[in-house]
């Protein structure tokens, strides 16, 4: 026999964030436990057995947290903490942003354990390598990080680069000049540069050489100090290029290298110099390594199945039958 309902009481914000539009929030924490769940004013109110009453309480108070520290909370937000109390994970969240900066959605912060070790990772580390499945914000979070750092003074420039690696297709000749011909291999990264600085101020640090987006191949020759260096898509970089970038590192100068080893575009896999240079480094001082798994996925739902369904045929085929 279940006890009576059980009663939370919140703010008003975390109570509109736990219930969500249309109470659509709360629609996805009722399926995923099996619980009764509604806002009588004050808090939530939870009917059901008293485990699934217990693990639906632990993602309410994770996703009441993070509203409650003027986060925005979308769906993604209460999948990843749903998930974390079904496994009893703590949640990890804002509190422990490492001053990420404000974005045009809010606050930046981690939104899962995975990314508060990588968030972990690139303060303390001169060289983080941050691997895994699309999705799982290597890329988003490293940039946040730079941006922030940035906006403190920590570093004098952000530079972001990735090789101009076609995904499978050949685009052939591209209009217009040098700027023109990149930008659609960057198209990602201005976007994340966008959504976290605004569009006024990211032309502004633009004109004055604060931040720079570049192919990969112009970072040759190049000793950068005091800056925050991203190598977004690293996973087609060949190992000479990998080399290359990684020695660019000048004084008071940081890097994060983000990349998805199962996704090589290259048309030799095997010169990938990802992993060959995580191989080669993880271990070494001043140097991290982030393994993101689909449990980090926080775009649409679907995408984490995807990425466990290829990463099940991956595992079942032979080694030799491997893409």
């Amino acid at each position: 026999m279940s006890r009576p309902a059980e009663f939370l009481p919140l703010s008003d914000a975390a109570v509109r964030a736990v219930a969500g539009t249309n109470s659509r929030h709360a629609a996805l924490i009722e399926d995923a436990f099996g619980v009764l769940m509604e806002t009588p004013g004050g808090g939530v109110s939870l009917d059901g057995d008293a485990r699934a009453r217990a693990a639906a309480k632990r993602a309410v108070q994770a996703i009441a947290a993070r509203a409650d520290e003027g986060l925005e909370i979308g769906e993604a937000d209460v999948r990843v903490a749903i998930g974390q109390a079904r496994s009893g994970q703590p949640g990890e969240g804002g509190a422990r942003s490492g001053g990420l900066p404000v974005g045009r959605r809010g606050q930046v912060a981690p939104k899962t354990p995975g990314q508060a070790r990588y968030l972990a990772a690139l303060g303390d580390c001169e060289l983080t390598f941050g691997l895994g499945p699309a999705g799982t914000g290597k890329t988003f979070l490293a940039v946040a990080h730079g941006a922030g750092m940035l906006l403190r003074g920590d570093v004098e420039r952000l530079v972001v680069c990735r090789p101009a690696v076609e995904a499978g297709e050949r685009l052939g000749f591209l209009p217009g000049d040098l700027s023109e011909k990149v930008d659609p291999y960057m198209a990602p990264i201005w976007e994340a540069l966008n959504d976290i600085l605004g569009a006024d101020q990211l032309r502004r640090r633009r004109e004055k050489g604060e931040i720079e987006v570049v192919p990969l191949a112009f970072m040759r020759g190049r000793t950068l100090s005091h800056a925050f260096i991203i190598v977004d898509e690293a996973q087609n970089a060949s190992r000479l290029q990998m080399k290359m970038v990684l020695t660019r590192l000048g004084e008071g100068a940081r890097m994060a290298v983000t990349g998805d080893p199962s996704q090589i575009d290259l048309l030799n896999a095997a010169d990938s110099g990802l992993a060959h240079a995580v191989r080669l480094l993880e271990g070494v001082k001043g140097v991290a390594v982030a393994r993101f798994t689909a449990e980090d996925v926080v775009r649409h739902p679907l995408v984490e199945r995807i990425v466990r369904a290829y990463e099940a045929e991956a595992e079942a085929a032979p080694k030799g039958r491997r893409a």
